[in-house]
């Protein structure tokens, strides 16, 4: 299959959308779900994996901004496919403020699209496309992100809004 043909089987969400809802287990195994942020923003981010030096580096601006995001009324959380363990092990090693949500089934992945035909290093494979969604109080999509400046994310998201 070539890139295309992948790439079209991916949902493709758009600004203004409804937020598609899911209901999956965070580190602690507790049962989160989008409703839960009804109220709030949600700065939702998906990466591929847990200890990787990109997803490491995304997720620690995250947790470097984290007051400022907060002050701006943004709640954050993360999702990949890696495991409640893991995701455990992740956020004790860099302590992260914020929970992660472990997708092992890729349900959560495929319902925001994210999960499709990945090319690297030479690579042809089905992945994660790091992508962060903006969900306002109504659960409507407010911004995308999918092109994520890893070492800079939190102020990518702060400078979306007329931060800093």
């Amino acid at each position: 299959m070539n890139d295309s043909e992948n790439s079209s089987d991916m949902k493709h969400l758009r600004i203004g959308d409804p937020a598609p809802n899911f209901s999956a287990l965070n580190e602690h195994g507790q049962r989160i779900t989008l409703k839960d942020f009804r109220g709030k923003k949600l700065a939702l981010f998906f990466y591929p994996a847990d200890n990787t030096p990109a997803c490491t580096a995304a997720a620690c601006s995250l947790r470097d901004y984290y007051a400022e995001l907060k002050a701006k009324g943004i709640e954050m959380l993360g999702v990949s496919p890696d495991s409640v363990k893991k995701h455990q092990k992740f956020i004790e090693k860099f302590n992260f403020p914020f929970s992660l949500i472990a997708d092992e089934d890729l349900t959560v992945l495929k319902a925001y699209g994210v999960w499709g035909w990945k090319k690297f290093m030479g690579r042809e494979y089905d992945g994660v496309h790091r992508t962060t969604f903006l969900i306002d109080e109504n659960g409507v999509i407010e911004q995308i992100f999918e092109k994520v400046i890893t070492k800079n994310h939190a102020q990518q998201i702060l400078e979306s809004l007329g931060g800093e």
